[in-house]
């Protein structure tokens, strides 16, 4: 296998060329990252070229290490060889590329750096604007998503996620969150584990991809789960970050679009439905509260935290209940207002992102299909 050697002027060349003779690739070059000490005058001699590209190399091996890569710059350099497709070794470590599958129909992936982030909401509306003239499809990945990709094709009613939940079924996944909000078919699917650069242990999502092309859309835009990233060859990629270093780099590599809280984009609650009497509002983070037109007598951010959650609805007096569709939403925040006879509305995440709908369009063929 040919490869490409990272390789620092801390080390003698004469040390670096026997490691070289005795390792199992075939080195095409040497890329030099810094370091002196041991390097005389001149190029130094390790026997294969000084090289700035990996070429045709088809893994890259790191013979480096202190000072001159620390595990940050070690973790910037995989991230950049990963996001070109090859693998990055080290004498007790190593990083594959993630797998992706080819997919035919134009798609979106929205990934993320970490969890609630926005990207549900990211997701939804791409959905909600490509929908205005082309056919759409939301592939949503999930910890609670289905153990077969399961299709919903039409908003389901607080009625109808409550039986879900009271089957057993987690009633907030991704994909309900999106077929309740972005008024477009989802398919819901789910994952297990998440690697360093987001490939996913186990899911079923190639399965759903599948389901979601036997629609015939236009466009398909998958939703992404944490940092995990869905295994699909998509059209083009947007990332919803909060931190770039480590392996997000990669991911900020991969994507065409990139996005920060509170930097490129923040998130304004909408409510699906005209609000009335007291109003009690449930979220799983930070989103401001005070543009409802709406008697607001208690905000809570633990929508999360079903603990502290029981704990506030046990003092709430509400005559509507404005929840997120996450978490407990639905087995606690939903079955308590209805047993004291209270409305249940749900909250949508509007995206304020100026500009990026003009992105977003510019990632897709212009021409519409007819």
């Amino acid at each position: 296998m040919r490869a490409l050697a990272i390789v620092d002027g801390e080390h003698y060349p004469d040390v670096v060329r026997e490691a070289l003779a005795q390792l199992p690739y075939e080195f095409v070059g040497v890329m030099l990252i810094g370091g002196t000490e041991k390097l005389r005058d001149g190029e130094p001699d390790y026997g294969v070229p000084v090289v700035e590209e990996p070429g045709d190399a088809e893994i890259v091996v790191d013979l480096s290490d202190e000072p001159v890569l620390t595990p940050e710059l070690r973790l910037a350099l995989a991230a950049r060889f990963l996001a070109l497709g090859l693998p990055y070794v080290g004498a007790d470590f190593r990083f594959d590329p993630p797998t992706f599958h080819p997919y035919d129909v134009p798609s979106i992936a929205v990934i993320g750096t970490g969890k609630r982030i926005g990207k549900t909401a990211v997701a939804g509306h791409i959905a909600r604007l490509l929908a205005r003239d082309r056919s759409v499809v939301i592939v949503a990945m999930g910890r609670g998503g289905p153990a077969e990709p399961e299709l919903v094709s039409s908003p389901p009613s607080i009625e109808e996620l409550v039986a879900l939940s009271r089957s057993g079924r987690h009633a907030a996944s991704d994909h309900l969150e999106a077929a309740a909000l972005a008024g477009v078919p989802a398919v819901g699917c789910r994952r297990a584990g998440g690697g360093m650069a987001g490939a996913p242990f186990a899911s079923n999502v190639l399965e759903g991809a599948r389901l979601a092309v036997s629609l015939d859309p236009d466009v398909v835009v998958f939703d992404g789960s944490g940092a995990a990233i869905p295994p699909i060859a998509t059209t083009a990629r947007v990332l919803i970050a909060h931190d770039l270093s480590g392996l997000n780099a990669y991911r900020a590599l991969i994507s065409n679009v990139v996005l920060r809280m509170g930097e490129d984009f923040s998130l304004r609650l909408r409510p699906t439905e005209p609000l009335a009497g007291r109003v009690a509002v449930f979220t799983t983070g930070a989103a401001p509260v005070d543009h409802l037109d709406a008697d607001v007598v208690h905000v809570s951010r633990n929508l999360a935290r079903r603990d502290l959650l029981r704990e506030e609805l046990a003092r709430v007096e509400a005559d509507t209940y404005l929840v997120e569709l996450k978490a407990a939403a639905i087995d606690v925040v939903a079955e308590h207002a209805l047993s004291r006879g209270a409305r249940v509305v749900l909250a949508d995440n509007e995206v304020v992102a100026p500009g990026f709908d003009e992105r977003v369009l510019a990632l897709l063929a212009t021409e519409v299909p007819a």
